[in-house]
């Protein structure tokens, strides 16, 4: 045995909670209380494995341990006597019903706040603890969203089953949709107090990764795996050593992991290949394309800009209208940008990246007053201590 670090412990934990969570649920036959036997096998695990180090077959230890407190639980059933025996059996489980367990815990009938603590909790091994700190809320807070989640499940007989055919792909896209949530809220923080969490992108990347094995030929789930690793491998030079936010133009780009990247350009290929488009491949395409770039001048704007108008086709939204008219400034200039920026006040005028965008391209036509006041109007609207500070920066040259 060895003596794990607290990375490497929380991999662990990580890597096995989910297996061991479908294999009880499958078992017991319960939900809420297969939840219950895998957080108390990982409470155990973070208990003894710190001093006496991570054994040998880690999701053998924790299904014992489950396994142990589970018998205690079934013998105060009354139909315990089947599923004792089920449970009874010392091998750890060798079926992958994970895929069953992802979206039982995505389910639409489920809250988007519960399916994401649920989803934390149960696939990744998060404590409630973790959970709360993660997200900057009460611990209380995350736990009432668990138990609400577990007694939404238990309530409306929620099927512990991988969707049918005809809803797959309605159900696919809520999965990827939580996914998403996660790394998004890991890569620059709504919350206020620090810039970035990067155990919610570990935990993405690893739930991303976990539903591209379970479902090789869903091109969306390897577009979404992609777009995550391709924003990850640029991470190093996102931010100095003051936190301060570098923009893309002026970061290091040999700080970049550049097998990462290319290795993400084949998975966008090999989803491409599949020939079902979706957001997902199209905003990896569009990382992609600055990720490639060896030097910002050399940055694709014209592809981009045609993969933002196909993705507008799929998915419209004001907030990727505005992003290409970000491109689109480097294509026919700041003036038409500004007038599709404009066009985009009813929708956006609470979104601060509309009056920072606004503000830039009023900048670059010289219109430094009006810039200013939408550098204002921006700062108001985001708590984001990065996002802040670069631009009461603008607001100290202007």
């Amino acid at each position: 045995m060895t003596h794990p670090s607290h990375s490497e412990l929380a991999r662990v934990v990580r890597d096995h909670a989910g297996r061991l969570a479908a294999s009880l649920v499958y078992l017991v036959g319960d939900f809420a209380a297969a939840e219950d036997l895998v957080q108390d096998a990982i409470e155990a695990a973070l208990a003894h494995w710190p001093a006496e180090g991570i054994p040998q077959r880690p999701d053998a230890w924790l299904y014992t341990v489950a396994r142990r407190r589970g018998l205690d639980v079934l013998r105060r059933e009354s139909r315990y006597r089947e599923k004792i025996a089920l449970v009874a059996s010392p091998a750890a489980p060798e079926a992958d019903d994970r895929l069953r367990l992802i979206f039982t815990c995505c389910h639409p009938a489920l809250p988007r706040t519960g399916q994401v603590a649920l989803t934390l909790r149960v696939v990744c091994g998060l404590t409630t603890a973790q959970i709360a700190k993660a997200f900057l809320i009460p611990e209380s807070t995350v736990g009432q969203r668990i138990t609400r989640a577990k007694r939404k499940i238990r309530d409306a007989g929620i099927p512990y089953r991988i969707p049918a055919a005809d809803e797959l792909g309605t159900r696919l896209a809520e999965v990827l949709a939580v996914i998403y949530l996660l790394f998004n809220e890991g890569y620059l923080s709504s919350g206020g107090h620090q810039a970035r969490y990067r155990d919610l992108t570990d935990d993405a990347e690893f739930l991303a990764a976990l539903l591209h094995d379970l479902m090789p030929t869903e091109p969306e789930a390897a577009g979404l795996l992609a777009l995550i690793r391709l924003h990850r491998a640029r991470a190093a030079a996102r931010f100095d050593r003051s936190s301060e936010i570098i923009q893309l133009q002026h970061q290091d780009r040999s700080l970049w992991d550049h097998e990462v990247i290319a290795a993400a350009g084949r998975l966008i290929a090999a989803a491409a290949a599949l020939k079902r488009p979706g957001p997902y491949q199209l905003q990896a395409a569009i990382v992609a394309c600055h990720a490639e770039a060896g030097r910002w001048e050399d940055t694709d704007w014209t592809q981009i800009a045609v993969l933002y108008d196909i993705l507008l086709y799929l998915a419209p939204s004001p907030v990727t209208r505005l992003h290409r008219a970000i491109a689109l400034r480097y294509v026919a200039g700041p003036a038409a940008a500004l007038r599709e920026v404009e066009a985009l006040a009813g929708d956006l005028n609470g979104y601060h990246l509309f009056h920072a965008t606004r503000a830039e391209l009023l900048r670059d036509l010289g219109h430094a007053d009006q810039a200013r006041a939408a550098d204002e109007r921006a700062l108001t609207l985001t708590v984001n201590p990065a996002e802040r500070s670069l631009l009461r920066q603008r607001l100290n040259w202007t």
